[in-house]
């Protein structure tokens, strides 16, 4: 455990240094841009999940979720922001620890990703997700996570993931660890799959993107076998 706080803390520093110097680093073209932050920005983000997967068994979560909590709202009233995202991640990474928790079978898990990728197309095309991009584009700066794209400060310019993407994230990568499935390789596609939807909404050109159904496909397909076993080790037809 001493290694994985080791490399919890290192790189956490790293990412630190990176979003607070984001500005002054040479900007990039459109697609040289997507690359890097697809390719290690984001994934370098997600990977503070996998290091930490380990605490999702730890009886202090549900207090660890609520002093998150209480942490970022005191560093977005200071203007901390950068501190303030990593909070806001740790807050929903813990919720959707605490989720899983609620599941006794990976079974009800795969249908809740499925459920998720209509929802998702809905909100994004015509629900809550679009009247709020459109609208109150400044109600999502609070409820997404940002990664400040090189040569842009947080504020100024960012890919950004919206709460419930982190928290999925989250609960698929714990539902691997609990029902013995592909952790590892999940966590791979799973943060690829987010470098995907950012490639799609710039071909299509649209400012916001369901990032769950490629989510929900990432951790659906890779376990698509060892689902199916289960169920049938239970009896489930």
């Amino acid at each position: 455990m001493v290694g994985r706080a080791t490399a919890l803390l290192g790189l956490l520093l790293v990412l630190a240094a990176y979003y607070a110097a984001s500005d002054q680093l040479p900007s990039l073209d459109t697609w040289p841009r997507v690359a890097f932050m697809s390719a290690i920005v984001i994934p370098a983000v997600f990977a503070l999940v996998l290091i930490a997967l380990p605490l999702h068994r730890d009886r202090f979560l549900p207090l660890a979720v609520v002093g998150f909590a209480l942490l970022t709202a005191l560093l977005t009233i200071a203007k901390l922001d950068v501190a303030a995202n990593f909070t806001k991640f740790a807050t929903v990474v813990a919720v959707g620890w605490l989720a899983i928790r609620v599941f006794e079978h990976p079974g009800w898990v795969a249908l809740v990703a499925v459920i998720i990728i209509p929802v998702d197309i809905a909100s994004v095309l015509r629900g809550p997700t679009k009247i709020i991009l459109e609208e109150q584009p400044e109600v999502f700066n609070y409820a997404s996570i940002s990664f400040p794209i090189p040569g842009a400060s947080l504020s100024e310019a960012s890919f950004q993931l919206g709460l419930p993407d982190v928290l999925f994230f989250s609960l698929f990568l714990v539902a691997c660890a609990r029902f013995a499935l592909r952790t590892s390789l999940t966590w791979v596609l799973m943060a690829a799959s987010f470098g995907g939807t950012i490639a799609l909404a710039i071909l299509v050109d649209r400012d916001g993107f369901a990032a769950l159904p490629l989510l929900s496909a990432a951790f659906l397909l890779v376990n698509a076998d060892l689902l199916i076993k289960q169920r049938t080790l239970l009896g489930v037809k």
